[in-house]
């Protein structure tokens, strides 16, 4: 497993990380399968939220890690905020509240990374400095993050902030290619040259920001997979093309795409299943030649000018 540093931070982590969103529901024994089959791999990077089962992602990862007997600095914990039952929520109480929640539930003593879970429009920066700030000083959060932010809005935060943010979640993969059609169509008039999010790959690169691709399996708004789906014949056959030179599988092969890009991407992996965890392990062990890359980028029906 390849390892990546997060934005400028001392964390070397693994380029996968495991998405525990669908955790909740897990038996114990069969979430413990997937922690071990994810450690086994080489995932060392786990990644949570507050909302996730309503904290019973958290509360399982804990149960899991305490029965296994993991030591704490064998692997890192990232956990998100913000997101409550109709509405965003930024506040300094709701920020620290959160994250004492995720503490108790995953039953460490600190988070490693705590992102900012999708932008609150009433957010205010100092507020959230100062939140960020007693988190770090009580040594509960390590680094912090944000998800789903645009160029201005990360900005706007970090002029508050005396730590450098590390991380930013954007949705990324074959199917969620905006970040990269967008800038291979400037000047444009179609409609893929419309920039909706503010050059925010090159901002992230620029601002040595580390991305983290979420569901990069995923087409239109969580319609499905995109992988052995009859609407997408084209790209299917072009992942198995491709597969079949490097003898791995297609989602391998869909990850080693997102590996490929020299922004050192951090791909989260949301599968529950450890077979399919061992097998997308072997993604980073792919170095996909620039022709392929752009095979599958044109396969995925994005077209070179």
């Amino acid at each position: 497993m390849k390892n990546i540093q997060l934005g400028t931070s001392s964390i070397e982590a693994s380029q996968l990380a495991l998405g525990c969103m669908r955790m909740a529901g897990l038996s114990s024994e069969k979430a413990k399968d997937v922690v071990t089959a994810s450690m086994d791999a080489g995932i060392n990077f786990f990644d949570h939220a507050d909302i996730y089962g309503d904290g019973e992602s958290e509360r399982l990862f804990g149960e899991v890690i305490k029965d296994l007997n993991v030591s704490r600095d064998q692997f890192y914990l990232q956990s998100k905020c913000g997101i409550r039952k109709g509405y965003y929520d930024f506040s300094k109480e709701h920020i620290i509240s959160s994250v004492e929640g995720s503490l108790q539930r995953l039953q460490t003593d600190y988070l490693d990374v705590l992102a900012l879970h999708r932008p609150d429009a009433l957010m205010e920066p100092d507020e959230v400095s100062e939140a960020f700030y007693e988190l770090k000083k009580s040594g509960k959060v390590r680094f912090f993050g944000v998800s789903n932010f645009a160029p201005s809005t990360v900005e706007l935060l970090q002029q508050s902030l005396s730590d450098k943010l590390i991380v930013n979640q954007l949705q990324f993969g074959l199917q969620h290619a905006g970040m990269v059609s967008t800038n291979m169509n400037v000047n444009m008039e179609n409609e893929t040259g419309i920039n909706r999010d503010g050059s925010v790959l090159d901002y992230m690169r620029l601002k040595q920001l580390t991305v983290q691709a979420w569901s990069p399996y995923q087409f239109g708004y969580f319609e499905g997979v995109f992988i052995d789906h009859p609407d997408f014949k084209e790209l299917n056959d072009c992942l198995q093309n491709i597969a079949n030179r490097y003898q791995v599988t297609p989602t391998v092969i869909a990850t080693s795409w997102i590996n490929r890009h020299p922004a050192n991407i951090q791909t989260i992996v949301g599968s529950m299943n450890p077979k399919r965890i061992k097998e997308i392990s072997q993604s980073t062990g792919v170095e996909l030649t620039r022709q392929e890359w752009y095979e599958l980028y044109q396969a995925s029906g994005f077209t070179l000018l």
